[in-house]
C-alpha cells in the first residue's frame, strides 16, 4: 500500500482501496471509522459494488448494539477547500422534501460518511434497470406514477423556496463542485481545467477503428446519424465555462433543492401507490441556482439509460455504433441505434410537463429568465456524461471504443440546438402572453 493511501483519512483510505480492488481492505477501513463514530464495535459489514457509486462507496453494517445501517461515502477533488457543510438532509426536509435524514453524520474532509437506519426498500435506479433488463417490467407504470407526482412535488417545494441571492451566496454552493469547478482549476483555460484537462486534453482519442489527437478531436465538427451538429467539443466546453459559472447564474433567482437526485439516490417505497424519497443530499443548498437545481436529475435519470453510460460493456451487445473521420469536411461521423427506452421517454415526458415547462414559465413571470436559459440547460446536460468520467476508450473509466463515440455523440447532441438534438424539447416550450400574464 503506498504512503500516501496510508497517510488520507480512513474514508478516503477505503475509496483509494476500493479502486484498486481491494474490497476487504476497504471494508477495514470503514469499520474502523464507523466503529469510531457510532462508539460502537462493527460485527459486520458490506460494501455495495454498483455502477452508479461513480465517487462514492454504500452498503451495510451491522453494530455490536444490534443496530443495522445504510451508509455512504462521497468524495470529490478538492472538497476539503471548497465544501463546509456537505449533508444538507435537514435543510431539505425543512423544506418538504421527502428526504431521509441520516442518524449518523461525520463532515470532515475524507472521512464524510452518512449512516442511515436500514431500510428494506430499493434505490429507484436499481428498480429501473429491473425494468428496462426485462426481470419487472411490470412495474413499469408504478414507476411512472411515482415519477410524475414525485416531479410535481419536487416543482412545488422548488417554486415555494425561490428568492433572490448575492453572487457569494451562490458560488459558496457545492453544487458547482459538480459542474464548473471540473471545468476550471486556476492554471488552465476556463472549460480545459479540472476534469476536463484530467481526462481529455491532449490525450488519444479511439472512436471505433479511429484514433484522434486532442487538437483534431476538440475542434472536429460532428455528425450523428446524418445530421450536422455546428458547436465542437472545444466550442463547448468553452461555452459551458462561462454559461455555468457561478455569478453568471446568480442572475436569475435562486432555490432550495437537493442538486443531485439521480436514482441512486431515491429510495422506491412499493406499496399500494409507490413513494418516492431522497437520500445522500450532499450538494444539497438554499442558493442553487433555478436553471442548475434539477439538470444531474434530467441528465442522469433519462439520458444514461440503458446502459451506455455506467455499463458500456453491455452497450456493446446493445447498440450498432459507427465512427468515421472525415479530414476534408473536419467532421467526426458517428451513426448508432441508440434511443431512448420506453421508460425514460416517459421520465422525459414527466420532467418536461411537472418541472421544467412550469420552471421556465415562474421565470418568465417574474421577469426573470435570462436570454440564454437554453444554452444554461443545455451546458449543463453535456457536462454530465462528459465531466462524471472519462469518456475516452481505454481512460480513466471502462469506456471502450464502441461506447466511447456513442457516449460523445449523446453529449454533443444535447449541447446543440437543432430539430433532432436530444434537447430539442427545450424549443419546444414555448410560453403565450397569457400564461406569462397569469
Amino acid at each position: 500500500m503506498t504512503s500516501s493511501i496510508l497517510s488520507a483519512p480512513l474514508a478516503a483510505q477505503a475509496h483509494a482501496l476500493s479502486k484498486k480492488g481491494d474490497w476487504n481492505g476497504a471494508a477495514e477501513k470503514l469499520k474502523t471509522l464507523i466503529s469510531e463514530l457510532t462508539e460502537s464495535d462493527v460485527i459486520q459489514l458490506s460494501i455495495n459494488r454498483d455502477q452508479y457509486s461513480l465517487n462514492s462507496l454504500n452498503g451495510f453494517v451491522s453494530l455490536s448494539n444490534g443496530r443495522e445501517y445504510f451508509f455512504k461515502y462521497h468524495h470529490e477533488e478538492g472538497e476539503e477547500h471548497s465544501i463546509e457543510e456537505y449533508y444538507r438532509a435537514e435543510l431539505l426536509k425543512e423544506h418538504g422534501f421527502p428526504v431521509d435524514v441520516p442518524v449518523f453524520a461525520c463532515k470532515e474532509p475524507g472521512r464524510q460518511i452518512l449512516l442511515y437506519n436500514k431500510r428494506n426498500d430499493s434505490r429507484l435506479a436499481d428498480v429501473c434497470r429491473e425494468i428496462e433488463s426485462g426481470h419487472n417490467p411490470d412495474l413499469l407504470f408504478s414507476v411512472v406514477d411515482a415519477q410524475i407526482e414525485f416531479d410535481k412535488l419536487t416543482l412545488s417545494k422548488t417554486l415555494q423556496s425561490y428568492k433572490t441571492a448575492t453572487a457569494e451566496q451562490v458560488g459558496a454552493e457545492a453544487i458547482h463542485q459538480l459542474f464548473y469547478r471540473r471545468l476550471t482549476d486556476g492554471k488552465n483555460p476556463d472549460g480545459f481545467g479540472g476534469r476536463v484537462n484530467t481526462f481529455y486534453v491532449n490525450k488519444r482519442f479511439q472512436l471505433g477503428n479511429v484514433i484522434l489527437d486532442w487538437e483534431t478531436f476538440s475542434h472536429a465538427k460532428w455528425q450523428i446519424n446524418g445530421d450536422l451538429f455546428p458547436l465542437s467539443i472545444h466550442e463547448l466546453f468553452t461555452l459551458s465555462a462561462k454559461k455555468l459559472q457561478p455569478e453568471h447564474l446568480a442572475r436569475h433567482g435562486v432555490v432550495t433543492a437537493h442538486g443531485d437526485a439521480h436514482n441512486a439516490n431515491v429510495w422506491y417505497e412499493d406499496g399500494e401507490k409507490a413513494i418516492l424519497s431522497l437520500f445522500d443530499p450532499a450538494f444539497a443548498g438554499e442558493y442553487i441556482p433555478a436553471l442548475l437545481a434539477e439538470i444531474k436529475a434530467t441528465f442522469h435519470n433519462i439520458y444514461a439509460h440503458p446502459y451506455w453510460l455506467y455499463e458500456p460493456s453491455l452497450a456493446e451487445q446493445q447498440y450498432e455504433v459507427t465512427a468515421q473521420y472525415d479530414p476534408e469536411s473536419n467532421r467526426i461521423i458517428v451513426t448508432h441505434n441508440w434511443q431512448l427506452s420506453r421508460l425514460r421517454g416517459l421520465f422525459l415526458e414527466s420532467k418536461v410537463t411537472h418541472y421544467w415547462k412550469p420552471l421556465i414559465t415562474f421565470l418568465q413571470r417574474k421577469n426573470v429568465l435570462p436570454s440564454d436559459w437554453k444554452e444554461i440547460i443545455r451546458m449543463g446536460l453535456f457536462c454530465c456524461p462528459t465531466l462524471v468520467m472519462d469518456l475516452r476508450a481505454n481512460g480513466l473509466s471502462s469506456h471502450t471504443t464502441h461506447s466511447s463515440p456513442l457516449g460523445f455523440a449523446i453529449a454533443v447532441s444535447l449541447a446543440n440546438s437543432s430539430e433532432s438534438s436530444l434537447s430539442n424539447w427545450l424549443d419546444k416550450i414555448s410560453i403565450s402572453q397569457d400564461e406569462k400574464n397569469e
